[in-house]
């Protein structure tokens, strides 16, 4: 019986060697944390990842913030995906006791507050000005989303096992947010 060749592999096939590709990439990558990179500064690299992966989630906290202060009108759509990001943050927080200390990523701030810098512990740095369209102003939050997204998937390489699981599905949920934040809501629907 002669062999013929199809002439295009099916998406399944594609995601699955995809998704087979992109696993054993990230498996060779993985190091039980006490290597080189963690020998240099002295702080195991599970805690520096998930101290950055906090203080950037703390800054797209800040953002959310500052665009339900400039565009009170989004606050009501923007609340579910500020409270995921809040969660995120704890979720992402070091077991321990730092993670006991107080933070004010449990609970979205008033339209008329802003995040501090001593009340998140980032470093002083002030957001960027929201776009004065409420339309530019989402599409701003998106690309925040989006980049942080892609920036935690990148992270995944070194990443010990458990925390690769939870900054793969934080960076997920972090695609999702950019996608709800540039999809126009349905007539009729709550925004």
């Amino acid at each position: 019986m002669p062999w013929t060749l199809t002439s295009r592999p099916s998406r399944r096939q594609l995601l699955a060697g995809t998704a087979g590709a992109a696993g054993a990439a990230l498996l060779t990558g993985c190091t039980g944390g006490g290597g080189p990179s963690g020998a240099d500064t002295g702080i195991p690299l599970e805690r520096r990842i998930r101290e950055g992966a906090v203080r950037d989630s703390e800054r797209l906290l800040e953002r959310y913030d500052a665009t339900t202060a400039a565009h009170p009108a989004l606050a009501a759509r923007l609340a579910p995906l500020r409270g995921a990001v809040a969660a995120h943050t704890a979720a992402l927080a070091f077991p321990g006791p730092a993670a006991s200390r107080p933070s004010s990523t449990s609970r979205p701030l008033s339209a008329g507050a802003s995040a501090s810098p001593a009340a998140t512990g980032s470093p002083s740095v002030r957001p960027d000005p929201v776009p004065p369209k409420e339309a530019d102003a989402l599409t701003e939050l998106a690309d925040a989303e989006r980049s942080l997204s892609e920036a935690r998937t990148v992270a995944l390489a070194g990443a010990p096992g458990e925390l690769a699981r939870l900054l793969a599905s934080v960076a997920a949920c972090g695609a999702v947010h950019a996608y709800l934040l540039t999809s126009t809501p349905t007539p009729g629907a709550a925004s």
